[in-house]
């Protein structure tokens, strides 16, 4: 039985305009909607009421992220029923903190608070320089960044940190305490309705963990999909409706500085959504979460979107002694091809199939493996990435080496035609089994010396699997060593 998220196409339209403007407050209607992507960025739908005169109205909404990407921005009738258009757009992402009210406040005099026993003392102090990063020259020439310390007047004295903490006036109506999106909206006529506000930002994340349970005995996996969202937008998301694309989306580097970007100029709607960007995200996946949920800023939030019991897998021993490339030239070098070494991998396989109790896109992620002890815990036996995985392909994951098994390569014959453009070499591949149990190793071997091969002899039947790749399946015994030999001549 197979929980699984609905699947839906995905379609987002790209503009923007920034300009200033001073607007009145804009509060949600309801919860956001949330797409997150595995590349560090999303998308955020939020509803906002806005209540529009004829002619210009002003609205700010300060509900966005910190990183909000100011020219991904979408605001519209989603009924397409009223007629509006942004005739201005500002977008202040730099909310005041303490260090900006010292900035803002700097050459006047301020009280500031600190505590000495059970005594709370306020102090008057003048703001000569507040803390602030700039960018100097070192010995060498290099730029550095380096931070200025503030300096505070105390009684006629100066001082090189705050005397307290400071209480500032009330601040005036410019200022904001969180990143806020302003609007001039044009209307020909007076209309009430819920807007969907739509942009990109970075700061979201999310990644795909599997973990696959053996039984004590047997190769059926009970396997168990989970995600891991994770916000650094800055912005709390409260009762959000959160769905995720899984799938490499390209996104086209901006040339220009991220200050610079606030203030680009506006773009026009029909130029927006370039038509190549729609196609290609037919060819993702997305998932939608079930049930709506608060996504807080600095918050990983871990939720199970799939389960599959009995998936049948298979335990695969393998053998490269020499894991060699084809590099697309002669390699007639007498010592080529000599290193090798004794490992036998281990691999699992399964097939992402219906009838394999799965049949559906699988994100890529790190999937690990478990297996059953026999006092009913469970030990952890090994873990591989997989890359996204649409449904009937094969997955093998590499999970160690086997303790058990040993291999050893030895090149037995080597013969250079001394006037012809021929080499030949005999190999021989041996494997050891140390284990109580009969296995077989599929012993691969890469002819990677020239372009143009032909194995003369051999002892046993061999799978080609590419242009230069042959694959021996070797049965071995328990307690016992079986050995491949095999001739491979090269021409050129």
């Amino acid at each position: 039985m197979i929980k699984r998220l609905i699947l839906f196409p995905l379609f987002i339209a790209l503009f923007a305009a920034f300009l200033q403007g001073t607007p009145k407050q804009a509060s949600n209607a309801s919860g956001p909607a949330i797409t997150v992507y595995n590349q560090n960025f999303g998308v955020v739908r939020d509803l906002i009421p806005l209540d529009l005169s004829a002619g210009i109205s002003e609205f700010s909404y300060s509900g966005v992220t910190s990183q909000l990407e100011p020219e991904s921005v979408v605001l519209r009738d989603p009924s397409g029923l009223v007629e509006l258009s942004i005739v201005e757009q500002s977008y202040r992402g730099d909310p005041v903190d303490r260090d900006g009210l010292l900035q803002m406040f700097e050459g006047q005099t301020i009280d500031f608070s600190r505590t000495l026993g059970d005594t709370e003392v306020v102090q008057r102090g003048r703001i000569i320089r507040a803390p602030s990063v700039v960018m100097s020259k070192d010995q060498r020439g290099q730029r550095r960044q380096r931070t200025l310390e503030p300096i505070i007047e105390v009684e006629g004295q100066l001082m090189t940190k705050l005397p307290g903490e400071p209480l500032f006036p009330s601040l005036g109506d410019d200022s904001i305490l969180q990143p806020t999106l302003s609007w001039k909206i044009y209307s020909p006529e007076a209309a009430c309705l819920d807007a969907q506000l739509s942009y990109l930002t970075e700061g979201m994340s999310w990644k795909a963990d599997y973990n696959l349970v053996l039984p004590e005995k047997g190769d059926d996996v009970t396997l168990t999909g989970w995600v891991s969202i994770e916000n650094n937008t800055g912005t709390t998301f409260e009762d959000a409706s959160i769905k995720l694309i899984a799938g490499d989306v390209n996104r086209v580097p901006d040339p220009v500085p991220s200050a610079t970007r606030m203030r680009a100029d506006a773009f026009v709607m029909a130029q927006a959504a370039p038509e190549v960007e729609a196609k290609k995200f037919d060819e993702f996946h997305m998932y939608s979460l079930p049930l709506a949920t608060t996504l807080r800023d600095r918050e990983t939030k871990q939720l199970e979107f799939i389960r599959a019991e009995r998936v049948a897998t298979k335990r695969l021993f393998v053998y490269t002694g020499a894991n060699l490339r084809f590099h697309g030239r002669v390699n007639s070098n007498q010592n080529y091809g000599q290193n090798s070494q004794p490992n036998v991998a281990i691999y699992r396989e399964f097939e992402n199939t219906e009838e394999n109790g799965l049949g559906v896109a699988l994100p890529g992620g790190k999937t690990r493996f478990y297996r059953m002890d026999t006092d009913g815990q469970l030990e952890f036996t090994g873990e591989d990435r997989i890359d996204h995985t649409p449904r009937n392909e094969t997955l093998r994951l590499y999970l160690g080496n086997a303790f058990d098994l040993v291999g050893e390569r030895t090149r037995t014959n080597f013969y250079q035609h001394p006037s012809r453009d021929l080499i030949r070499e005999t190999f021989q591949v041996e494997i050891r089994n140390r284990s109580e149990e009969e296995v077989t190793v599929q012993v691969v071997e890469h002819l990677t010396r020239a372009a143009n091969w032909e194995i003369k002899e051999t002892n046993h039947d061999f799978e080609q699997q590419d242009s230069h790749t042959i694959e021996f399946p070797l049965t071995v015994a328990s307690d016992a060593t079986k050995s491949v030999t095999y001739t491979v001549e090269y021409t050129w």
